[in-house]
């Protein structure tokens, strides 16, 4: 079109030179109108591509997390069902004697707790996130309930080491039964990570105004770039192919919506040689 209008001009008219220069600058103001909208739709459709991206990624990873956690939750599910219809069979077939009967109702009983384990944590962590779990906060006695989770993993587990030092008279405002699940979800995780020959200690102490929960382990500890994935549903750390380690990945994600519930700090640290600090705070 410059080129047409300028082949329009007659070079003997006294306006010759003001025409070709307007019509030079008006095409080069088009020029640079087409250039700057070009590169502004470029921009936002990358910008608009890297979003679609991110969120196609998210989703298929969130897919794969919860497929990952389908297929945990089934075996979680299947081992200690497996083992209770054993038990049962074997004491209504066989006549044991006294001890060996005792020896089988434990183990039962243990895989009954592990059953409830499961199935309330995955009722809590759904009911919190619907918003339907309404907390009804009391005075809470952290001291005997960090003691009485600790007596019950050592009953449960008694060929593992545990060990606890925990201050008495630490009360805090919130909700038992949640506070409960946190305490062993976060214990259960630091035996579930650690070798069964190495020892976890629950360590229960004021720090001025707040009751500080630590839970450490001896295992093989969490590389930085995962301290804060660990806290996410459905992840685990390590490589989910070659994993051995049993579990679902709800129970630290469980630890962090009762930690924000009660509105407490949480943060994962070493442990010095080896091993995590899973510490937590609340107020008094």
């Amino acid at each position: 079109m410059l080129r047409y209008k300028l082949l329009q001009l007659n070079k003997d008219d006294i306006a010759y030179q003001q025409k070709f220069d307007a019509f030079t600058d008006e095409h080069k103001r088009k020029t640079a109108q087409y250039i700057s909208e070009g590169i502004t739709f470029v921009f936002v459709t990358l910008v608009g591509a890297v979003f679609v991206y991110r969120a196609v990624r998210r989703q298929f990873r969130l897919g794969k997390a919860q497929q990952n956690f389908m297929m945990a939750v089934t075996h979680e599910l299947k081992t200690p069902i497996a083992v209770v219809n054993l038990n049962l069979e074997t004491l209504q077939k066989r006549k044991l004697d006294e001890g060996r009967q005792q020896h089988i109702i434990a183990s039962t009983l243990k895989e009954a707790e592990r059953l409830n384990d499961l199935t309330t944590n995955i009722l809590v962590t759904s009911q919190l996130e619907s918003g339907n779990y309404m907390p009804d906060k009391e005075k809470v006695d952290m001291s005997s309930l960090t003691n009485k989770a600790v007596s019950d993993f050592m009953h449960r587990f008694p060929n593992r080491n545990i060990r606890s030092h925990i201050d008495e008279d630490i009360f805090i405002t919130g909700e038992k039964l949640l506070l409960q699940l946190l305490i062993n979800n976060l214990i259960d995780n630091a035996l579930k990570y650690s070798p069964k020959s190495n020892p976890v200690f629950v360590e229960l102490k004021k720090t001025n105004e707040h009751a500080q929960l630590n839970v450490i382990d001896d295992g093989n500890g969490i590389a930085d770039n995962e301290k804060r994935k660990v806290f996410q549903k459905f992840y685990r750390s390590g490589d989910e192919d070659i994993r051995k380690t049993k579990g679902t990945g709800l129970g630290l994600y469980l630890c962090k919506r009762i930690a924000e519930t009660h509105k407490a700090k949480m943060k994962v640290t070493n442990n010095q040689p080896t091993g995590s600090i899973f510490t937590f705070e609340f107020k008094l």
